[in-house]
């Protein structure tokens, strides 16, 4: 069949699918197939594709069809301008994560001479880590409950060069770390989704194919950090800084259970919530200061 003809099929196919985009995903992966860019392809509009490659795309695009992301369909997705490995054992690297590595690094960059460790908390696909590591030069500490994503993040810090730097551990959260003052950074992006959004508010994409774990956040999405703010105050240390990727109407609530307890020998303070490019809460920050008894 001759490639605009294919891609023709593919779009209708795709936009009957209810796919937002159906030209530009049905471009992407017969690209991919040919290892071609778009242009490229539209300069081949009247070629004649091969029974081989065209049975490769229409696997792909049948995997598609079916609401399977894109980025498990190619097995990669572009983040900070690098190709990061991916699988339905990791969330897909999303901007807004990127805009939380900004907010970190702009922090991070000040202080790397600090000791202490730094931590990618829910680290997933790694590719918090593994950014922290290349733009930092330092030394990072990933942390995952699911050995299938800490796999995913070794190859991950393998293809961008960062295994001396990337440590990785599996655990629930920070059980498996002494309780003692280690941490200097902390960055994390993690499980936020609140179980009724999951049961009924998500794209198929994301319901039917993401990994529920990296997702769950329990009642209001709010369990896990709670978890955190509990967990983390005893192993940072004074001045410590932390990032955090919350979800669009979290804020309020994150502020207050961090926000608590100020009696403490420890607490966070300079609380902040930083807004997306749409205007949505997206970003918490807090430092650790030691307070007087």
């Amino acid at each position: 069949m001759l490639i605009r003809k294919l891609l023709q099929n593919a779009f209708l196919r795709l936009e009957e699918a209810g796919i937002d985009t159906p030209e530009l995903d049905a471009g992407i992966l017969l690209g991919h197939c040919l290892c071609k860019s778009r242009t490229e392809l539209y300069l081949m509009a009247d070629d004649e594709l091969s029974e081989e490659k065209e049975k490769l795309f229409l696997s792909f695009l049948n995997r598609r069809e079916q609401r399977e992301p894109l980025a498990y369909v190619l097995g990669f997705q572009e983040f900070w301008s690098l190709d990061f490995l991916v699988s339905p054992d990791v969330l897909i690297p999303r901007p807004e994560t990127e805009l939380l590595l900004e907010k970190a690094l702009k922090i991070g960059s000040q202080r790397i001479q600090n000791p202490g460790v730094i931590l990618d908390l829910c680290c997933g696909s790694g590719v918090i880590a593994i950014i922290l590591a290349k733009e930092l030069g330092r030394k990072v500490l990933a942390i995952d409950l699911s050995m299938a994503a800490l796999l995913v993040a070794r190859e991950n810090a393998k293809k961008h060069s960062v295994s001396h730097l990337v440590s990785f551990l599996q655990s629930d959260l920070l059980s498996a770390l002494k309780a003692v003052p280690c941490i200097s950074l902390v960055v994390s992006n993690p499980p936020y989704v609140s179980k009724q959004d999951i049961t009924s508010g998500l794209q198929p994409e994301v319901g039917r194919y993401e990994p529920h774990l990296a997702l769950d956040g329990g009642d209001k999405g709010l369990e896990i950090i709670q978890r955190i703010n509990n967990e983390l105050r005893y192993r940072m240390l004074p001045e410590a800084e932390l990032f955090m990727e919350i979800g669009t109407e979290q804020g309020t609530n994150v502020l207050s259970i961090f926000g608590k307890e100020k009696k403490l020998t420890k607490s966070f303070t300079e609380l902040i919530i930083e807004k997306d490019y749409a205007g949505h809460d997206r970003i918490f920050h807090g430092k650790l200061e030691t307070l007087q008894v």
